[in-house]
């Protein structure tokens, strides 16, 4: 059988870097795309060194419709993992534009290109605030979407529209669209990992940056949820668990194409399939923090403060549908994950740019 390639776009980002690893272990070719506006080309060059091969990587932003083209006409790709996008919510907030731009016009011109280009095959990273406040948990993939409290989650929502809206005009499109809960944790080499730029917005990645002295403590906005300890409950998952989960997608999309013809033939409109990806288990700000002592043997500082506007009491989510149809379960505890997330921050502690040679 021919070797399958794979376009994976922020591919050089904390998610990207993981995906490809897994990607590469499963016998996948790999072409990476990034900006590199929020990652590394150091990521990359420790990914190589892990899998023992180089992989093609270009510097290309996907506003760039021509420069993504030229991509797509010097590989053969069979399908694409579609990471990139600005992720910020807070940020978001304060410059909507630049992320409807950026998310939506980015996934637009890719979306064409793939098409131009006889590529039908995509997995698109999408968000669990895709679900706005939660009307019932655990939230499975039949909850209400829509109601985003953040115009981050609103692109992701709206990229959706654009693939169901896509599959139903043309019955070519085999979509899974992958609604991620909170990833955490690294490789367990520790040798790559999260490296927010600037201010982490993310719990794990601000309390490793205490624990390694970057930061003097550690700020819990909300003490006063309807929750065990008052603080918000959130689904973390292992990084790796969630790459593991993109493959089996992958693979699932390429079941799908086989099946492409008995579509068409019965006439049926093909939608996207839809996935959380997320351990099924709500975990508190300040049981994550007790973890993460544990783990790393180092106190963490924190201070109460109020809560932030558009932030829950609780999220997380039901998993039993990728366990049913992609055969794949998060199976990384809370103890792997802080161990691992320990041994990157610890052997790295400024992240990846105190390497030589960092793009950061």
């Amino acid at each position: 059988m021919a070797q399958k390639t794979v376009l994976v776009t922020g591919g050089a980002g904390y998610i990207g870097s993981h995906v490809i690893i897994e990607l590469i272990q499963d016998g996948f070719d790999i072409v990476v795309l990034d900006n590199l506006v929020n990652a590394s080309m150091e990521s990359i060059r420790r990914v190589e060194k892990i899998a023992g091969k180089k992989i093609p990587t270009y510097s290309v932003d996907l506003l760039d419709k021509n420069a993504v083209d030229d991509v797509f006409k010097k590989h053969k790709i069979s399908s694409v993992i579609h990471l990139a996008g600005l992720k910020a919510v807070g940020e978001s907030c304060e410059l909507p534009l630049l992320y409807y731009k950026t998310n939506v016009g980015g996934t637009t011109n890719l979306l064409e290109v793939m098409e131009a280009n006889g590529v039908f095959n995509i997995v698109f990273s999408s968000s669990a605030t895709v679900y706005g406040l939660p009307q019932f948990l655990p939230l499975t993939e039949d909850h209400p979407v829509g109601g985003c409290t953040n115009p981050y989650g609103k692109t992701k929502f709206m990229i959706e529209q654009i693939l169901s809206d896509l599959c139903t005009s043309n019955k070519k499109w085999n979509v899974a669209v992958l609604r991620y809960f909170n990833p955490v944790g690294a490789h367990k080499s520790g040798t790559i990992g999260e490296d927010p730029s600037g201010v982490p917005n993310n719990l794990m990645p601000f309390m490793g940056q205490v624990a390694v002295g970057r930061r003097a403590s550690l700020t819990v906005y909300g003490s006063d949820y309807d929750t065990p300890d008052g603080t918000g409950v959130r689904d973390y998952i292992h990084v790796v668990d969630l790459a593991l989960g993109h493959v089996a997608a992958v693979h699932k999309l390429n079941e799908q194409c086989g099946l492409k013809v008995l579509f068409l033939q019965n006439g049926q409109n093909k939608s996207p399939t839809v996935y959380n990806l997320g351990t099924g288990q709500g975990v508190s700000v300040l049981d994550m923090v007790k973890a993460f002592e544990k783990a790393s043997g180092k106190k963490i500082p924190y201070e109460l403060a109020e809560r932030r506007l558009g932030d829950i009491a609780s999220c997380y989510g039901d998993p039993s549908l990728a366990a049913k149809e992609l055969n794949w379960t998060a199976t990384r505890g809370l103890d792997e994950m802080c161990e691992d997330l320990w041994r990157w921050q610890s052997q790295n502690p400024q992240g990846y740019k105190g390497a030589e040679g960092s793009s950061q």
